[in-house]
């Protein structure tokens, strides 16, 4: 989870990223850190897969009050995803989101004028995430920008 500065405040970005590829999956900003914004990050993430069976999908995260939700985790056990949630809140404990948030903020965020509202801002996380997922080359992927990768394993028999 990292947040956004506005001229209105602060908002949240709520992310779903794919392990292996580092690929942001959805994401949504909302002003807030209740629980139904993750939710609805996941169930866009359901959705999104269709009839593809979820069961392998480990959701990491730390032990956030939006993560342990009982909606959130009924979801999960309804596509019988594996629940991982970091033991003692350590950020190395949950390394691949603690750097994409770290990317995203570091990288761009700190570096774009303030937005001046949450559209504005949804406008300008579109953007970079689109950069990160399409264009930004990941040393971890062996140079591959995270679809790169996707497209690639999806190929490989």
């Amino acid at each position: 989870m990292t947040y956004v500065n506005t001229d209105a405040g602060v908002t949240y970005l709520h992310i779903i990223t794919d392990a292996f590829t580092h690929e942001i999956i959805d994401w949504t900003l909302f002003e807030s850190l209740r629980a139904v914004h993750t939710l609805a990050v996941l169930d866009m993430t359901i959705a999104q897969a269709g009839s593809t069976d979820l069961s392998t999908l480990t959701r990491h995260s730390d032990r956030g009050s939006q993560y342990c939700y009982n909606v959130y985790i009924t979801r999960l056990n309804q596509i019988h995803a594996a629940i991982s949630m970091t033991e003692d809140h350590k950020p190395t404990d949950n390394a691949i989101a603690e750097r994409v948030n770290g990317i995203l903020t570091s990288k761009w965020l700190y570096h774009t004028k303030r937005p001046a509202d949450l559209r504005e801002a949804t406008c300008i996380i579109a953007h970079i995430i689109d950069f990160y997922n399409n264009r930004r080359p990941h040393m971890s992927n062996n140079m591959l920008t995270p679809v790169q990768k996707k497209q690639r394993h999806a190929h490989v028999p």
